[in-house]
C-alpha cells in the first residue's frame, strides 16, 4: 500500500501532517521535514498495533504531497 502524506502550514505557523490512508493519523511539526517524520513515526505505530491484534498489515511506502 502506498501512503500519502499531505502536509499545510496552519495560521499559527505550526506544520499539519496527515496520512490519508490510515485515519486518526494527524500530527503537528514545527517544520514540513518534522510534521512529516512525525506522521511517519504515528503511521508505523498504527501499523505496529494492528499487527499485533491480527489485523493484515500492509507493505510500506511513503509519498508526500504539500495540501
Amino acid at each position: 500500500m502506498k501512503f500519502t502524506v499531505e502536509y499545510e502550514q496552519e495560521e499559527d505557523g505550526r506544520w499539519l501532517a496527515e496520512v490519508k490512508e490510515l485515519p486518526g493519523v494527524l500530527v503537528y511539526g514545527k517544520d514540513p521535514d518534522d510534521a512529516a517524520s512525525r506522521a511517519q513515526a504515528l503511521a508505523l505505530r498504527v501499523i505496529a498495533d494492528r499487527l499485533e491484534n491480527g489485523e493484515s498489515a500492509p507493505s510500506l511506502m511513503f509519498t508526500f504531497e504539500m495540501a
